[in-house]
């Protein structure tokens, strides 16, 4: 049994604001949430939702993880720059060089997300939602790859990558440095056992692989709050509540 890579949620001051912004964006489709906040619904191969959670805490420092969004051209690099724009996001500079070909921007909540070039053979065979980047560790990435049974696309100077068997983004780990972690992440993962499986037991193997139960953040009924070796937090749900496909 593996988990189930559920949704993508983000800690919102204003989640209809952030949840309208990111539908934009993507051209995915929103939804209610019936537990909380606004759902937004893939209509590309990415195979997670994104939920924004309401929120009270200001965002504080870098995010551990951001969206990288692909380009087919450099023309189409550029609106999908200026859409991002208009619809409320902002440049920033996080110290990234002319030549790495890539814009850093901010979305209304100051989260921060790439779109990449065209020439980036990395992405080359992802869609728009090309990789989920995160700043972590090798052993997590071997965590994560156990841990919904996604094999490493690469493994190299403790850089990782895991993707579905069923394609969609790349989840990416950096290596190190790592940034010390300081508070709960604005971004969190949501899983979930396969339909009819058994959360208790999905809670023990994660345990087994590294993982951790903590008792900080958000409590919804039929959710476990745990954090990865790495002590990024991540939710497990009940299996009844799988992700829509």
């Amino acid at each position: 049994m593996t988990s189930q890579l559920v949704a993508l949620c983000f800690d919102a001051n204003d989640p209809l604001r952030l949840a309208r912004f990111w539908t934009g964006v993507l051209g995915w489709e929103m939804a209610d949430d019936p537990h909380d906040g606004i759902v937004l619904l893939p209509s590309d191969d990415t195979g997670f939702r994104i939920r924004c959670l309401p929120a009270r805490e200001k965002k504080a420092g870098p995010n551990q993880m951001h969206f990288d969004l692909t380009s087919t051209s450099l023309e189409d690099q550029r609106q999908t720059v200026a859409k991002s724009l208009g619809l409320g996001a902002r440049h920033i500079d996080i110290g990234q060089r002319p030549e790495e070909g890539h814009v850093v921007l901010a979305d209304p909540e100051g989260n921060e997300f790439c779109v990449i070039g065209p020439d980036n053979d990395f992405l080359a065979d992802c869609g728009f939602v090309g990789a989920l980047a995160c700043d972590g560790s090798q052993e997590v990435g071997y965590f994560w790859s156990e841990a919904l049974g996604w094999p490493l696309v690469w493994d190299r100077d403790q850089e990782t990558a895991i993707r579905s068997p069923h394609g969609g983004p790349k989840i990416t780990w950096g290596g190190p440095p790592v940034a010390p972690k300081t508070g709960k992440n604005r971004l969190h993962f949501d899983v979930a056992p396969p339909a009819h499986g058994d959360r208790q037991a999905e809670v023990d193997r994660l345990v087994s692989l590294g993982a951790t139960r903590i008792g900080i953040g958000r409590r919804e009924a039929g959710q476990v709050v745990m954090a990865d070796p790495d002590g990024n937090e991540f939710c497990v749900l009940t299996p009844d509540r799988p992700p829509d496909r």
